[in-house]
């Protein structure tokens, strides 16, 4: 093998390194960034409801708040993280250095942009919902 060879290979561990410990932060992470959308949507919703569309509105209040609800016992233990949340967000900031180390500062920025649109495609390919 060659220089190149394994640097490549290197690169593809890091990408898939940082893919899978990523996904499991944004697993619970996405469930508050999405409660404080929900919360703004909901408020609007408020603003513009008919009484017809209460009930509606109150079942969307109630999945926000299980949302909340399951997004604190994934990430909280009480007062303190959970320690495998705590153990995520460590390994990635050192996987985030591996990548800075072997690949560069441009290279870690390559590998989160490739993330992002990696997610992003599966949402818009997404025929789930």
């Amino acid at each position: 093998m060659d220089k190149q060879d394994v640097k490549n290979l290197k690169k593809r561990y890091l990408v898939w390194f940082y893919k899978t410990t990523k996904e499991a932060l944004d697993k619970v992470e996405r469930k508050f960034t999405q409660a404080q959308i929900d919360r703004f949507i909901l408020k609007e919703l408020r603003k513009q409801a008919r009484p017809s569309l209460n009930k509606f509105i109150d079942d969307y209040e109630a999945y926000i708040i299980g949302k909340e609800k399951a997004g604190i016992e994934l990430k909280y233990d009480g007062n303190k993280l959970q320690s495998d949340y705590e153990f995520l967000v460590m390994k990635l900031k050192a996987i985030e250095k591996a990548t800075v180390k072997e690949l560069g500062k441009k290279g870690l920025l390559e590998i989160k942009a490739l993330y992002e649109k990696e997610m992003t495609e599966r949402i818009l390919k997404s025929t789930e919902h």
